[in-house]
């Protein structure tokens, strides 16, 4: 999968699957992408190769107070990813719609729907959480594994 801003100076491959979509309602998330809410394709930093431009990074505010790495084009200012504090610069959540076939990376979660818009609905098999959701009930089992090796290597870091 490739991706990239809308001007197509930073371009990026995705190497792998991403671990998990996340569908986030937050009111930062709708702040941050001006819609209803992001949508992330959490993947490991080493399997987003860049294919042109690096991004500018952009030190965000965030909810937890924590912040939030962005990372831009500086030419167009398109976000194409973020990196979060829980996993830092190991973790780069992409953002779905930087993807040339967006449709490849459908939502597996809905988060913090508990400040959603109260006119989105939901399909009846979505997975639907009020605020975050237990990596265990919901991640496929090679996700979780892929999480393990990536937070025992962060440790030794």
């Amino acid at each position: 999968m490739e991706g990239g801003c809308t001007c197509r100076n930073v371009r990026y491959r995705l190497t792998g699957r991403p671990m998990i979509v996340h569908a986030c309602h937050c009111t930062w998330c709708q702040r941050e992408t001006g819609t209803v809410h992001a949508l992330n394709a959490m993947s490991e930093a080493e399997r987003v190769a860049h294919v042109a431009a690096q991004p500018e990074i952009v030190d965000t505010p965030s909810a937890s107070g924590k912040g939030q790495k962005i990372a831009r084009c500086p030419r167009c200012k398109v976000a194409v990813w973020s990196n979060y504090p829980g996993a830092g610069p190991a973790v780069r959540f992409v953002r779905v719609g930087t993807l040339d076939d967006p449709s490849q990376c459908p939502p597996d979660v809905h988060i913090f729907t508990s400040s959603k818009q109260p006119w989105v609905t939901f399909p009846p098999d979505a997975k639907v959480f009020a605020d975050y959701h237990d990596r265990r009930e919901v991640w496929p089992q090679e996700a979780l594994e892929r999480w393990r090796v990536l937070r025992e290597r962060m440790k030794k870091a």
